[in-house]
């Protein structure tokens, strides 16, 4: 199918208001049990999708049931059944009528391969063929994660994604989703497919909850274990073999038990090698992140590992990852809270594109990259927030450079997240506000002044809210003066 749909992005970096909406083209297809499926990126923040079947002239309306953003796919129905016609079932249905797209395994390499779907240069169906050329654990640019994808030597062109990937039987092994550069918009000899594994994780995972859950994570940082100086120094014996644990988060399950400068032996009974990796069908090796991603959250891991030379064993449960500077937002507005002019928000992979472009990874404040490649959180809500910028009035007179620093205190209370600092400004019954920025940097408010203040400046830029739901919510029962501030 093709699938039409009309975004409206928020915009991070003035995140009151959202972006004008554009219009995008993409391919899909149909699964049992009258469902659709498409890449994430096709559908995220959308405010109308439609598809239409092949040979067709007629659009309908599609419902989006559930978004990965880290698998990147979706999850569409419609519920028009003119739309689904003659359309029968994988394992069966009238001789005559299409039918839903049935799933095979994971090929191998040189496999012979068809992508189709409806790239751009065209308004009819397009099919390319191409072989498999590699198959790893790949990074998945829409989401930020590390999956199982398979890499092909077809190109996948903008309106490509969400369309299947056959084999030389006919089954489909994989929906197309971005090219080399991770982009949809730049024509390749190389793209990456993702496969059934992946695709049928994420139908489960819908199919058990109700919803996407996601993939799960063990919590932990770790490195190789190639250099023997290293195995001789943690006590390793000449057979055994892993990966050293560096880190542990704290808000994970695992942390009850892992513990830094363990030694990952085994994962669920399959060995790990000392550069990460376990066996992965005849002949082949994968990154042992594989073995995580196969699993569902709230699942248990058997572990074997290896703590100061004695070897131990014990069940660790597979959790949702929790990033003190999160690669997504999945779907939701950007939450903000502004007083005199200070436009406080937290920080995520989104904002930072939003505010940086495209290299976002080189061109950020060192502080923040800082902490989003070296630090932790913590506890399960902590969050980075930044002054995003000072919208100029009399009241933050000689503050109007500030610009993407990170808050660590209000009143010499240490931050915890973006709900706590405006509590504490909401609920503030001192005569100053003080807010201690990276780099010890010092801004200093009155605090009647400054809720005044934030009225005028609301309406001088048309501010519709001084604080975004969420926040306002997390306000409920407790809020202080000015909680509800409306322009106008």
């Amino acid at each position: 199918v093709k699938v039409y749909c009309t975004h409206c992005e928020p915009n991070f970096s003035l995140p009151w208001q959202r972006k004008r909406q554009y219009s995008s083209l993409s391919s899909g297809f149909v699964i049992s049990g009258r469902r659709i499926l498409t890449n994430a990126h096709s559908v995220d923040y959308h405010t109308q999708v439609k598809v239409k079947r092949r040979g067709s002239d007629t659009k309908f309306l599609a419902t989006v049931l559930a978004i990965g953003t880290e698998c990147d796919m979706a999850l569409l129905a419609v519920e028009d059944p003119e739309f689904w016609g003659d359309v029968g079932d994988a394992a069966g249905g009238p001789l005559a009528a299409p039918k839903a797209i049935s799933f095979g395994g994971l090929p191998h390499l040189q496999d012979d391969v068809v992508v189709v779907g409806y790239p751009i240069g065209g308004d009819t169906i397009s099919v390319t063929s191409g072989v498999v050329s590699r198959i790893e654990v790949t990074s998945y640019s829409h989401g930020g994660s590390e999956l199982l994808g398979i890499q092909i030597d077809a190109a996948i062109n903008s309106g490509n994604s969400g369309g299947p990937v056959f084999d030389a039987d006919g089954s489909c092994v994989g929906i197309a989703f971005q090219s080399l550069k991770g982009g949809n918009d730049d024509p390749e000899g190389i793209g990456y497919v993702i496969p059934t594994a992946v695709i049928e994780h994420f139908l489960e995972d819908y199919r058990k909850n109700g919803c996407y859950k996601g993939f799960p994570s063990l919590g932990i940082e770790w490195q190789k274990m190639e250099n023997p100086q290293l195995r001789n120094a943690m006590r390793m014996q000449p057979g055994q073999k892993g990966v050293l644990v560096r880190r542990v988060e704290s808000t994970c399950p695992a942390s009850a038990k892992l513990r830094p400068w363990d030694i990952i032996l085994s994962f669920d009974g399959h060995g790990v090698s000392n550069d990460g990796t376990v066996p992965f069908r005849s002949g082949e090796r994968i990154s042992f992140s594989y073995l995580i991603s196969q699993k569902f959250l709230g699942d248990a891991a058997e572990l074997e590992i290896l703590r100061e030379g004695e070897v131990l064993k014990f069940s660790v449960v597979c959790s949702s990852p929790n990033r003190l500077v999160p690669l997504h937002i999945k779907g939701a507005a950007p939450s903000y809270f502004i007083v005199a002019g200070l436009v406080f928000t937290p920080v995520c992979v989104p904002y930072l594109r939003s505010e940086y472009g495209k290299d976002w990874d080189y061109d950020s404040p060192v502080m923040i990259l800082r902490r989003m490649i070296h630090d932790m959180a913590d506890f399960a809500d902590q969050q980075v927030v930044v002054v995003s910028q000072v919208l100029a009035a009399e009241v933050n007179l000689g503050y109007e450079e500030v610009m993407n620093s990170v808050v660590n205190s209000v009143n010499k209370v240490p931050l915890r997240n973006l709900a706590h600092l405006t509590s504490m400004v909401e609920g503030c019954h001192e005569e100053y506000l003080w807010l201690e920025l990276d780099f010890q940097d010092t801004l200093v408010l009155h605090t009647e002044t400054a809720r005044k203040a934030t009225r005028d400046i609301m309406a001088t830029h048309g501010i519709p809210a001084a604080m975004s739901a969420d926040v306002q919510a997390s306000l409920t029962g407790k809020a202080g003066p000015g909680a509800t501030v409306r322009a106008g």
